[in-house]
């Protein structure tokens, strides 16, 4: 769940500028303007990740699971100038550590059901549930950057909908890891092509609702706020609990 897109940091320049574009003035976007949106976009980043883990979990029964937000300090030009260089080389400028059900995909999910299933009958219900959490690993990562896409979106006073934000975009908002990482679950899941593709769409519409759910997406709001104003570097898995518990 690594932040580590260039794309995402060109597409906010971009945000910016129209910004000032629409404030009917031509001067220069001051650098502190620009590490201000970058910020709030990699908060609303990780806390959709974050929010996610938290709220799909507990809603599905599964297991609470280990997490932190970790992010890189943005504070001047400098700093800002590395981050961009990161970016660039695919290095991570903020991510959720762990948060995964999953740990360790297994080579094939259909030749692992067949054999737990082939043995006992009462594995049906442990292979229920695997399937779920390797489901909603999915889902958890599809809703990070589909977040900043909404958090941009409403920023720039746009519409938020599926024709505009489908799965491609997202590599524009931070999400071209996330979606290396759930494209390696699904070849795990199954090895035909058009199968993954239609697996993937079923869950990026499942992602979507999460996100378009005004419950979920205070929650998000106020856990991205809460990473703006702590101005940490690591936030622990606790600590979004109490914020998403209030």
């Amino acid at each position: 769940m690594n932040r580590n897109t260039s794309a995402a940091i060109l597409t906010r320049d971009k945000i910016i500028k129209e910004h000032a574009m629409n404030r009917n003035t031509i001067a220069a976007i001051p650098l502190q303007d620009k590490i201000k949106e970058h910020k709030k976009c990699i908060a609303f980043h990780e806390a959709g990740h974050a929010t996610a883990i938290y709220l799909n979990n507990k809603a599905k029964n599964l297991p609470p699971v280990f997490f932190q937000i970790m992010l890189k300090d943005i504070t001047d030009e400098k700093d800002y100038d590395v981050t961009v260089h990161l970016a660039a080389q695919g290095d991570c400028i903020a991510k959720v550590e762990g948060g995964r059900l999953i740990e360790s995909l297994p080579p094939s999910i259909e030749g692992l059901v067949h054999k737990l299933t082939a043995q006992n009958d009462s594995m049906v219900q442990l292979v229920d549930d695997y399937m779920t959490a390797f489901e909603t690993d999915i889902i958890n990562l599809l809703i990070g950057p589909l977040a900043e896409a909404r958090y941009v979106a409403d920023t720039d006073d746009e519409s938020f909908n599926q024709r505009l934000i489908h799965l491609k975009a997202l590599k524009n908002y931070g999400g071209s890891s996330d979606l290396a990482l759930a494209d390696e679950y699904l070849q795990s899941f199954s090895s035909c092509k058009n199968y993954q593709a239609q697996k993937l769409d079923e869950l990026f519409k499942l992602a979507y609702k999460f996100i378009e759910d005004n419950s979920n997406w205070k929650a998000i709001t106020r856990l991205a706020n809460y990473i703006l104003k702590s101005n940490k570097n690591i936030i622990s898995c606790e600590e979004v609990a109490l914020v998403l518990e209030q």
